[in-house]
Protein backbone atom coordinates (compact mmCIF):
# COMPACT_ATOMS: atom_id res chain seq x y z
CA UNK A 1 0.00 0.00 0.00
CA UNK A 2 2.87 2.35 0.82
CA UNK A 3 4.26 1.90 -2.68
CA UNK A 4 0.87 2.72 -4.19
CA UNK A 5 0.61 5.93 -2.18
CA UNK A 6 4.07 7.05 -3.30
CA UNK A 7 3.12 6.35 -6.94
CA UNK A 8 -0.10 8.33 -6.54
CA UNK A 9 1.88 11.16 -4.88
CA UNK A 10 4.26 11.30 -7.86
CA UNK A 11 1.49 11.11 -10.41
CA UNK A 12 -0.52 13.83 -8.68
CA UNK A 13 2.52 16.10 -8.37
CA UNK A 14 3.29 15.74 -12.06
CA UNK A 15 -0.29 16.35 -13.19
CA UNK A 16 -0.99 19.25 -10.81
CA UNK A 17 2.23 21.00 -11.89
CA UNK A 18 1.19 20.56 -15.51
CA UNK A 19 -2.32 21.88 -14.83
CA UNK A 20 -1.07 24.91 -12.90
CA UNK A 21 1.36 25.75 -15.67
CA UNK A 22 -1.37 25.64 -18.33
CA UNK A 23 -4.49 26.81 -16.48
CA UNK A 24 -3.46 29.39 -13.87
CA UNK A 25 -2.01 32.66 -15.14
CA UNK A 26 -0.86 35.10 -12.49
CA UNK A 27 1.34 37.89 -13.77
CA UNK A 28 4.93 37.99 -12.46
CA UNK A 29 4.46 34.97 -10.17
CA UNK A 30 6.16 31.58 -10.36
CA UNK A 31 4.37 28.64 -8.69
CA UNK A 32 6.18 25.37 -7.96
CA UNK A 33 4.58 22.17 -6.70
CA UNK A 34 7.01 21.05 -4.00
CA UNK A 35 5.30 17.80 -3.08
CA UNK A 36 1.98 16.03 -2.74
CA UNK A 37 0.91 14.11 0.33
CA UNK A 38 -2.00 11.75 -0.34
CA UNK A 39 -3.87 10.39 2.67
CA UNK A 40 -3.63 6.66 3.46
CA UNK A 41 -7.20 6.10 2.29
CA UNK A 42 -6.42 7.99 -0.96
CA UNK A 43 -9.35 10.37 -0.40
CA UNK A 44 -7.40 13.60 0.05
CA UNK A 45 -4.24 15.17 -1.32
CA UNK A 46 -2.39 18.02 0.34
CA UNK A 47 -0.44 19.90 -2.33
CA UNK A 48 2.49 21.96 -1.07
CA UNK A 49 3.35 24.86 -3.33
CA UNK A 50 6.01 27.52 -3.21
CA UNK A 51 5.43 30.96 -4.66
CA UNK A 52 8.03 33.38 -5.97
CA UNK A 53 8.02 36.17 -5.01
CA UNK A 54 6.84 34.99 -1.61
CA UNK A 55 4.93 38.21 -0.88
CA UNK A 56 2.36 37.13 -3.52
CA UNK A 57 1.68 33.79 -1.81
CA UNK A 58 -1.51 34.88 -0.04
CA UNK A 59 -3.01 36.12 -3.31
CA UNK A 60 -1.98 32.91 -5.10
CA UNK A 61 -3.55 30.69 -2.41
CA UNK A 62 -6.80 32.64 -2.63
CA UNK A 63 -6.86 32.20 -6.42
CA UNK A 64 -6.12 28.48 -6.13
CA UNK A 65 -8.87 28.02 -3.53
CA UNK A 66 -11.37 29.79 -5.77
CA UNK A 67 -10.28 27.67 -8.73
CA UNK A 68 -10.02 24.38 -6.80
CA UNK A 69 -13.24 22.87 -8.16
CA UNK A 70 -12.18 23.67 -11.72
CA UNK A 71 -8.66 22.32 -11.06
CA UNK A 72 -10.19 19.19 -9.50
CA UNK A 73 -12.32 18.63 -12.60
CA UNK A 74 -9.30 18.98 -14.89
CA UNK A 75 -7.29 16.63 -12.67
CA UNK A 76 -10.10 14.06 -12.74
CA UNK A 77 -9.91 14.09 -16.54
CA UNK A 78 -6.11 13.74 -16.65
CA UNK A 79 -5.55 11.09 -13.98
CA UNK A 80 -6.64 7.54 -14.68
CA UNK A 81 -7.09 6.02 -11.25
CA UNK A 82 -10.31 4.69 -9.74
CA UNK A 83 -10.77 7.53 -7.23
CA UNK A 84 -8.93 10.81 -7.64
CA UNK A 85 -8.14 12.37 -4.24
CA UNK A 86 -9.72 15.73 -3.34
CA UNK A 87 -7.07 18.42 -3.57
CA UNK A 88 -6.14 21.08 -1.04
CA UNK A 89 -3.36 23.62 -1.52
CA UNK A 90 -1.02 24.65 1.27
CA UNK A 91 1.95 26.95 1.24
CA UNK A 92 5.47 25.57 1.59
CA UNK A 93 7.17 28.16 3.77
CA UNK A 94 10.72 27.11 2.92
CA UNK A 95 11.13 30.15 0.66
CA UNK A 96 10.06 32.48 3.47
CA UNK A 97 12.53 30.84 5.84
CA UNK A 98 15.36 31.06 3.28
CA UNK A 99 14.77 34.80 2.84
CA UNK A 100 14.80 35.25 6.62
CA UNK A 101 18.11 33.35 6.96
CA UNK A 102 19.64 35.47 4.17
CA UNK A 103 18.55 38.65 5.96
CA UNK A 104 20.09 37.45 9.23
CA UNK A 105 23.35 36.55 7.50
CA UNK A 106 23.42 39.88 5.70
CA UNK A 107 22.93 41.72 9.02
CA UNK A 108 25.75 39.73 10.63
CA UNK A 109 28.18 40.76 7.88
CA UNK A 110 27.74 44.33 8.52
Amino acid sequence: MKDRISRVNSLMQEKIAEILQREIFIKDVFITVQNVDVSKDLNYAKIKISVFPFKESKKVLEILKKQSSNLQRILNEKVTIKFVPRIRFVLDRIEEKAVRVEEILRNLKG
